[in-house]
């Protein structure tokens, strides 16, 4: 084979010399096309495998946006929110609309009507005028209960809410704290509504004998009871279908006497200093696509006819759903967490 003339290896160096040049010209664009993007802080309560996705699909909704999660459990975002510690963020996603509801009764809240909100179902739209939040999904109530451990303890399964006293289950039912975790203030706000104030803080006294700790998150009781470190723990429908989905033992109980349950939504912040993209967002949270994302983890969704459970899920769990008055729940939540904090903080994990 002949040698490779000088006008050759010219060639393949200018060539190459050019496709760096596209390179950095592409490059250079894309670093530009970044610096131009807006940066909108969002507070969410998501959970962490949600929020890869969420930012992917609301970036690629709003291409002007980069995502700016403040992530915690709700009852640390809603005070963080209220008292103004760190700034207020731009905008809230994925967060208890009790929480929402707080915000609004404050005028923290933007007046907006996301475009398509009205396709929503009625118990996902505020009711309130003027309209600052949308709903986004529902979650409820339930107890993970690990039927291994029930099976080699020869313990019952709890079908009521009273089944949890049983003494054969002391110190072996753990559940979140409401002063932190929504799905604990969720729980413990059904319980005043369904069963009346005083039999149910009557209940929750028992119910504390009964329970070894309670720690912030919502999902922690049911990891708990799914690897056999407890045999009943309290936590949300799609927390629990997701761990026996996993392979964990556990059986998914919507107690029979009804379970509390509250709503993610979305708003935006008065004072945002972008509220023209923050409604964007707002837009396409409330569109079918979104709801289509939020339907890969929550059963129950605000835009009709996306809803998809799993097979695991509990057929009968939404008809299972107490009537229950979120801005109650949202009304009382001071007073409520400072009952709870003073009868059952001891038991507050760090």
């Amino acid at each position: 084979m002949p040698p490779p003339t000088a006008g050759g290896h010219g060639l393949r160096i200018r060539n190459a010399v050019a496709g760096i040049l596209v390179l950095g010209v592409v490059g250079l664009a894309a670093a530009e096309a970044a610096a131009e993007r807006v940066r909108l802080r969002i507070a969410t309560a998501f959970e962490p495998e949600q929020i890869a996705a969420a930012k992917q699909a609301i970036e690629a909704a709003v291409p002007e946006v980069e995502v700016a999660w403040e992530r915690a459990s709700t009852g640390i975002l809603t005070e963080r929110i209220l008292s103004g510690e760190g700034g207020r963020p731009d905008m809230a996603f994925g967060l208890a609309v009790t929480s929402l509801l707080q915000f609004e009764q404050a005028g923290l809240l933007d007046a907006y009507t996301p475009k398509g909100a009205e396709r929503l179902r009625a118990s996902f739209r505020d009711p309130t005028p003027p309209y600052s939040w949308s709903g986004m999904d529902a979650f409820l109530g339930v107890i993970c209960f690990n039927a291994e451990v029930a099976a080699r303890d020869r313990l019952s399964r709890p079908n009521f809410w009273r089944d949890l006293l049983d003494p054969r289950l002391r110190g072996r039912v753990t559940m979140p704290d409401p002063t932190r975790s929504g799905t604990g203030y969720m729980l413990v706000a059904g319980w005043l509504q369904s069963m009346g104030e005083e039999p149910a803080w009557a209940f929750m006294d028992a119910l504390h004998a009964q329970v070894d700790a309670y720690p912030a998150s919502g999902t922690a009781p049911c990891a708990e009871a799914g690897a056999g470190r407890k045999a009943a723990g309290l936590s949300f429908d799609m927390r629990a279908a997701a761990e026996k989905g996993g392979g964990a033992p556990i059986d998914i109980v919507v107690p029979v006497d009804g379970t509390g349950w509250d709503q993610e939504g979305l708003a935006i912040f008065a004072g945002t200093a972008h509220p023209d993209l923050a409604r964007r967002v707002a837009d396409w949270g409330v569109s079918r696509e979104a709801n289509q994302l939020y339907a890969q983890t929550y059963a129950v969704v605000a835009y009709p006819g996306v809803s998809n459970p799993a097979p695991i899920y509990p057929p009968h769990a939404e008809a299972r759903m107490i009537r229950i008055d979120l801005a109650w729940m949202a009304r009382h939540r001071p007073r409520i967490v400072a009952e709870w904090r003073r009868r059952y903080g001891d038991k507050a994990a760090p």
